[in-house]
């Protein structure tokens, strides 16, 4: 019988991470997202299946060190929230340049500059857009619950290494200091030596000959190189795009109104679009799962039965162009959002929602 354990969002990433063989942690504690590297240290992973775990001195050691654990195909990962995030960039950049595989977490707080210690969501450009220089992509997983951030540690693990790609976990305040339910599933063990040799022939292996050595950088002074570069980049985007989209829905069947939203809103609207049915509006809510590659064809596919679209995000409004771009002016797409910390309510979304279509 599986093991369920409540805790924290924050602390159900610490579990996944060992659970799903996870070789090093290199983190710097900020709030909302301190619970992550506390829970490590707690469960002593080093003792029992030898994950590295290490406070750094700062978010740029720690981004940096995960770049050094990645070139040798480890599972490594590192975590922190929106302000420590902008001075990862650069590294997130050299990580996706040398396409290397890891995981990042992202507890989102209210910004800009140090801004409040509260939940926020706007770091959706920063993390979709690709906040550091150059163009690059990160796959992007928005979890809406505990289990989510559990479950999502072993997926980013999984989709980093597919691509060979960094992927990020966009969490928020909310989900992070919120304590459910977390259903653990089985541990996995680290791979061996052997298997990572086997699993990823372009990682670097301590070989000292010259001869069929791996070079890993980002560097290409040529620019034909650096153009062939971003080329394949493009193309594994592209591919990410067709093949990895994930979304949920609520009561979509026979909606006239779309409600879309991410991580913790999504909860929220779930609970606004029942009070919307129950006042007699057909409204339903799809909740992007996966923010890059996002799920435009498919609120795209919903256009033709919608009246409007309304986006909810805690934030002034970022996704809410995605939105846009996938409709393509064929639908009224309307934005609600609280900013500082502030999360809306189920009425105040409700209450939103009836003034921006009920003109």
């Amino acid at each position: 019988m599986a093991e369920k354990i409540l805790m924290k969002g924050n602390e159900a990433i610490a579990h996944g991470a060992i659970r799903c063989g996870a070789d090093g942690y290199f983190g710097y504690p900020i709030t909302p997202q301190s619970e992550v590297m506390e829970t490590l240290m707690e469960e002593k992973p080093w003792e029992t299946t030898g994950m590295v775990v290490l406070q750094a001195e700062s978010e740029t050691s720690s981004i940096n060190m995960v770049y050094g654990g990645a070139t040798t195909g480890k599972k490594v990962m590192t975590s922190s929230s929106s302000l420590g995030i902008s001075l990862m960039a650069e590294g997130l950049s050299y990580l996706a340049g040398a396409e290397l595989p890891c995981v990042v977490v992202n507890v989102m707080r209210g910004g800009p500059g140090l801004g409040t210690i509260q939940p926020g969501q706007a770091d959706y450009f920063q993390a979709v857009k690709g906040g550091g220089h150059g163009d690059y992509k990160m796959i992007v997983l928005a979890p809406a619950s505990a289990q989510d951030m559990y479950d999502f540690v072993g997926l980013g693990f999984d989709l980093a290494f597919k691509y060979r790609i960094p992927a990020m976990i966009l969490s928020d305040g909310v989900i992070g200091q919120m304590m459910e339910k977390v259903e653990l599933g089985e541990m996995k063990p680290r791979r061996t030596a052997e298997e990572i040799r086997e699993q990823c022939p372009w990682a670097l292996t301590g070989k000292t000959s010259d001869r069929n050595r791996n070079i890993i950088t980002s560097l290409a002074l040529d620019p034909n190189v650096q153009e062939r570069t971003n080329i394949r980049l493009q193309e594994k985007y592209k591919a990410i795009q067709e093949n990895e989209v994930r979304y949920t829905t609520y009561m979509v069947e026979d909606a006239e109104y779309l409600f879309v939203a991410y991580g913790s809103m999504s909860r929220i609207c779930e609970a606004a679009v029942d009070q919307a049915r129950e006042a007699g509006y057909k409204v339903g809510l799809l909740r992007p799962v996966t923010l890059f590659p996002y799920p435009e064809k498919q609120i795209c596919d919903l256009v033709p039965q919608l009246k409007g679209i309304l986006t909810v995000e805690m934030s002034a409004g970022q996704m809410v162009e995605d939105v846009r771009l996938a409709v393509n002016g064929k639908v009224p797409v309307e934005f609600f959002g609280r900013n500082g910390g502030i999360v809306p309510s189920p009425d105040e979304v409700y209450e939103a929602f009836v003034k921006l279509f009920n003109k």
